[in-house]
């Protein structure tokens, strides 16, 4: 992970050299030290190990995506509290993919009170609480947040795993 201090250098220096260049006349490499500047810009925004974990996970390569968040060594100092809310999310996807459920549940409450961006994300680990509270036998619990994962999403994309989960309660 590139140092934000670092970052922050990289971009100041390349605008003001990228502005050098359009004075000197040299107006396409000015542009592309623009969109190098942009690149660095973006990762600010975009934490890049975080990025790496969601592709490793898409390919269902659970342990790279634990190496990945592993080289994040303090997420509580990531730029933004929704990095750090989608670092708690996807630990809690790599250690329930593990069976270690009681773990993971830490990681999604505490993802879900930072805050996630996307319904769909919040609507996921809603429903991941709500089974890994079906495990545990907390019925209420598993009813009330099965009910916000199903307000949560509105594209339906969730419906079935809902509909497993409420045939799970339904055998307590």
């Amino acid at each position: 992970m590139v140092n934000k201090i670092i970052k922050y250098f990289l971009i100041a220096a390349s605008f003001i050299f990228a502005i050098v260049l359009f004075i000197y006349g040299e107006i396409g490499w000015g542009i592309v030290l623009i969109l190098l500047a942009s690149i660095f810009v973006l990762s600010l925004f975009r934490h890049e190990l975080i990025l790496k974990a969601f592709w490793h996970i898409r390919k269902n390569e659970f342990d790279k995506a634990g190496l990945s968040l592993d080289k994040i060594t303090h997420p509580e100092q990531l730029p933004f509290r929704s990095q750090e809310a989608y670092y708690n999310f996807l630990r809690g996807v790599i250690l329930s993919s593990s069976n270690q459920y009681t773990k993971s549940e830490k990681f999604y409450r505490k993802a879900i009170t930072l805050g996630l961006r996307m319904k769909q994300d919040q609507a996921m680990a809603k429903l991941s609480l709500a089974s890994i509270s079906v495990m545990k036998r907390r019925k209420m619990e598993a009813t009330m947040l099965l009910n916000e994962a199903k307000k949560l999403d509105s594209r339906k994309i969730l419906a079935e795993q809902i509909k497993y989960v409420q045939e799970q309660m339904k055998k307590i």
